[in-house]
């Protein structure tokens, strides 16, 4: 199943796709109808905590959408997806959790030594933006400017010292993200997480595909393009640490929470290693795609247009 936050009426909304081009409002549609089709919909992060049951209700509503479809547009419950504002699947996180060098041939193009344990850093909440918005950025504090296509994990309940063999249990669906990174800052500042953290630097979406519909996680294609020209190429089967060590790992230190979103690390190819550098400008378009999980495309804005501080 496929989820997705749309703003409506200066309100985010949680939809579902009935298929590739149509919506269904998840939360006009379960409130109209009694149980068992209970649900709370007011956020994809809520939702997503109620887990299996949640995501059962929805496919009936589906499956119900499909058989009725007139009726459903004409009650108000069925969407054009191409007349949606779509935000960021989970626009609030409490947290990003985000994995550095988990790609062994990314180490590589930047002279790292493999990692013995995986390396932990932290985008901040506020630099998370959806599908179609701008990435843009202060050119007075940062000049270089790289995108990052990465395979996000979404936890779907509390973890807290979880055993590998059972993390996927707290896994409530992938999308895709772009750990978009001003490098000058980042190398500079000698850690990462002022120059991973600039608003805008976290997009995310285009919507969130449920776990069951990812048969391996650690078998997808994973690619970025920027104006059409294909940066990164690779398969999350080139992760050295995966997702069930990501979530012992991390889960060992501090709780995730539902709604939290765990970046896994991008694979070669990034500007900043390449010769020339190839950074990103305004009037570029980048685009993250994980097999299965739709395409993330963002345009790069100038500064300008935005209030300074």
């Amino acid at each position: 199943m496929k989820l997705l936050t749309y703003i409506q009426d200066e309100q985010q909304l949680v939809g579902a796709l009935l298929d590739d081009t149509t919506v269904l409002d998840v939360k006009a549609a379960a409130y109209s109808f009694a149980s068992p089709r209970e649900v709370d919909a007011s956020s994809l992060k809520i939702f997503v905590e109620q887990g299996d049951d949640a995501v059962q209700t929805v496919r009936i509503l589906l499956d119900e959408a499909r058989e009725y479809r007139k009726s459903w547009e004409d009650w108000g419950f069925l969407f054009p997806l191409a007349s949606l504002k779509l935000a960021a699947p989970i626009p609030n996180p409490s947290k990003v959790v985000a994995i550095g060098q988990n790609y062994i041939d990314h180490c590589r193009e930047q002279n790292a030594p493999i990692p013995e344990r995986p390396i932990i850093f932290a985008k901040f909440p506020t630099s998370v933006i959806g599908h179609g918005d701008a990435i843009t950025w202060p050119p007075d504090l940062t000049k270089e400017v790289d995108y990052e296509a990465e395979l996000g994990v979404v936890i779907g309940k509390r973890a807290r010292c979880v055993r590998k063999e059972d993390a996927f249990d707290y896994v409530a669906g992938y999308l895709n993200a772009n750990d978009v990174s001003a490098r000058d800052l980042q190398f500079g500042d000698k850690q990462w997480v002022r120059g991973k953290s600039l608003d805008t630097f976290c997009p995310l979406g285009p919507y969130l595909v449920t776990k069951d519909e990812i048969v391996d996680p650690h078998n997808l294609r994973i690619r970025a393009t920027l104006n059409g020209n294909v940066m990164q190429d690779s398969n999350t089967s080139n992760l050295i640490f995966r997702i069930p060590e990501l979530i012992e790992f991390a889960s060992a230190a501090f709780t995730l929470l539902p709604g939290d979103i765990l970046l896994t690390g991008t694979p070669p190819g990034v500007g900043v290693f390449r010769t020339p550098k190839v950074l990103m400008q305004p009037g570029d378009t980048i685009t993250i795609e994980v097999e299965g999980l739709g395409t993330l495309t963002n345009p790069v804005a100038a500064w300008e247009n935005y209030s300074r501080c």
